[in-house]
């Protein structure tokens, strides 16, 4: 069901690979409250998708851009707010990426050079975008910008690696920045830090499907699926939640307040 939410709201949506991601699903749902968007992604990755699709049952223009490129970045929010007809109203920022994971290495053998560039796409990234932004004076009052993180920024998750360290700075500078854009802009910031979500980029960490089955035990609502994600997303985005910002918002069913769960003590007492 749609509620017009986002109707002549215009924004960039970063990251849809497939119909599994949650940038995907987001931009179907903002499409269907009436919202326009430009859809980006870098080179390599629309290569692996299929966001073509995406972009023709949505009407959407695709702008291919390196989110580490402050080059690349400067050109996208040129060309987006030309082709939308004006400055933008959201933005979401769903990109991550570990070298150190593709690879094989451990958070105790880490290659210092695939942590770097991890770490650059992952979580500087959100800063350049802001930061080309806010430069540009491309956001209208009242606009909202959301990234996309995960619990292994507060609680250690072995396998989900140096993605934790850049999923923590990611949320800093969600409050660092967010203090600016808002007391100048009156742009909201906000991260949503998901439930694990089998999406491409999801299931290349080791033991993800453990996760997945230990958190749907753990969260007395059960998990957040992507489509979940999308909704609360365009919750943020819309008129509705004018007055949050800076916030690390938990989109998990519940669990990160939950110690235990009985599921969890009954598994356990076998």
């Amino acid at each position: 069901m749609a509620y017009n939410l986002l109707k002549g709201k215009r924004g960039i949506i970063f990251g849809a690979l497939d119909e599994n991601s949650i940038a995907w699903k987001t931009a179907e749902r903002v499409h269907a409250e009436g919202g326009t968007f430009v859809l980006t992604n870098a080179p390599i990755a629309m290569r692996m998708g299929q966001i073509d699709v995406l972009a023709k049952n949505t009407g959407s223009q695709i702008i291919p851009a390196d989110a580490t490129s402050i080059e690349d970045l400067t050109n996208l929010v040129e060309k987006a707010t030309e082709i939308l007809g004006g400055k933008l109203d959201f933005v979401l920022h769903s990109i991550g990426m570990s070298v150190n994971v593709r690879k094989g290495k451990l958070y105790t053998d880490e290659n210092y050079d695939f942590t770097a560039k991890g770490w650059d796409v992952s979580a500087l990234s959100f800063h350049k975008v802001m930061q080309t932004l806010y430069k540009a004076d491309a956001m209208n009052e009242w606009g909202s910008i959301v990234a996309l993180t995960y619990m292994a920024a507060q609680r250690t998750f072995p396998d989900y690696n140096d993605m934790a360290d850049n999923k923590a700075y990611l949320e800093s500078i969600a409050r660092s920045f967010g203090y600016f854009f808002g007391k100048e802009k009156n742009v909201r910031v906000n991260t949503i830090s998901q439930s694990p979500t089998p999406t491409t980029a999801g299931q290349g960490v080791k033991g993800f499907d453990g996760f997945i089955s230990y958190a749907e035990k753990m969260s007395p609502l059960g998990n957040a699926s992507a489509q979940d994600c999308a909704d609360y997303t365009v919750s943020l985005f819309s008129d509705l939640t004018k007055k949050v910002t800076m916030q690390n918002l938990f989109h998990d069913g519940g669990f990160s307040n939950t110690g235990v769960s009985q599921e969890v003590i009954e598994y356990f007492s076998k």
